[in-house]
């Protein structure tokens, strides 16, 4: 693959924007020339993440804004919640930063949910830029303008759709990712197959033991294809009215383990990569896909090393923490189905075959 691979984000109003794909980034002037001009920038990040690369970062948008401040916050999806968000809003309105300061969101996808929606937020809106350091979020959380914190009750239910100037995905920050944290990420890259693209999914199984072994040229497509992907469909559906919500398959089990478990104890893509695999097992039980797709992503999600089993909440707590998921409707509980290998639509699904299903997989 080139050096940089860029990929556009469609979006009217002149608010399209690029993610930028490669090695270097960080170092790279380029990358930061052309953004919204202010005299102050904050970096927001989090204990891992700032003490590896916040004064790099700090360092080159010396070039091009007066001041750099950096908030550093907890590390964690236990962390993402009102008194976190605060901090960064303490720090704006401490320093008595103006409507023109540039938020930079130095981190993986809890770092960028909570730097976009402040930067939503504040003075009722400043620009912010996309820092993703966690496959997870160079591939998915980081693209696409969704914001927000968890509430006890459920999860991402309070933010909304803003988007970032520019995304910069610089691959060598995915060396410092531990093992697990890459094998999270995973999911969502093997997520993008049944939804859209059979052709990938084949690429994923073929390729994975060189995602595993971090393989940039590999792991650089794998990047770039997923963000392709969600920027055909953001670019169709920004603000998720119809064809958005495909990029949630696996999502609505997968959110039901992260607010059953408490947040944090299962990571989002391990939540996300189990939910798949029952989705795939109730889009069988409605009729749309052969028994032999759902083997092969349970196959797949094994390889990657993610869980294919539910940690037993019960089916009634499971059907509870369902109904408040942000694709329910009317006290509907509706899944991301896939209708055949590359396409994938919303459906109502009764309680019962979603019963079915959870008993069926170890989750009463």
């Amino acid at each position: 693959m080139p050096a940089t691979d860029t990929v556009r984000i469609p979006l009217p109003d002149d608010r399209a924007y690029d993610i930028r794909i490669g090695s270097g980034l960080l170092d790279e002037s380029a990358s930061w020339q052309g953004l919204p001009k202010a005299a102050a920038a904050v970096i927001v990040s989090n204990e891992t993440v700032a003490p590896l690369y916040a004064e790099r970062l700090r360092e080159r948008l010396r070039s091009v804004y007066a001041r750099v401040d950096i908030v550093v916050l907890p590390d964690g999806e236990a962390h993402k919640e009102w008194a976190s968000l605060n901090r960064i809003f303490d720090h704006l309105l401490g320093q008595a930063l103006d409507r023109k300061t540039v938020l930079f969101a130095l981190g993986g996808g809890v770092i960028g949910d909570m730097t976009g929606f402040a930067a939503a937020v504040y003075m009722r809106g400043v620009p912010f830029v996309q820092v993703p350091t966690t496959l997870l979020a160079q591939v998915d959380s980081s693209v696409g303008g969704k914001t927000a914190i968890n509430h006890p009750l459920g999860k991402n239910m309070l933010g909304a759709f803003y988007q970032p100037e520019r995304v910069i995905a610089d691959l060598d920050t995915l060396d410092s990712l531990p093992d697990r944290e890459l094998r999270a990420g995973l999911a969502e890259v093997i997520k993008y197959g049944p939804i859209a693209d059979a052709g990938f999914l084949c690429w994923i199984e073929d390729n994975l033991d060189a995602l595993l072994a971090r393989d940039k040229a590999v792991l650089g497509y794998a990047v770039r294809r997923s963000c392709e992907i969600k920027a055909e469909v953001v670019g169709q559906d920004e603000k998720e009215q119809g064809l958005r919500a495909i990029l949630n398959f696996g999502h609505t089990i997968g959110h039901a383990i992260e607010s059953g478990m408490g947040y944090g104890q299962w990571l989002h893509g391990e939540a996300v990569a189990c939910g798949m695999v029952l989705a795939a097992d109730l889009s069988r039980r409605s009729g749309l896909v052969p028994d032999g797709f759902v083997e092969r992503l349970r196959s797949l999600v094994e390889r990657a090393g993610l869980p294919t089993a539910p940690p037993k909440l019960g089916i009634e707590r499971y059907l509870a923490l369902m109904r408040v998921d942000k694709k329910a409707e009317a006290g509907a509980i509706r899944f991301v189905l896939i209708e055949e290998l590359g396409r994938a639509g919303l459906h109502a699904v009764p309680d019962a075959r979603i019963a079915e299903t959870l008993a069926a997989h170890g989750a009463a």
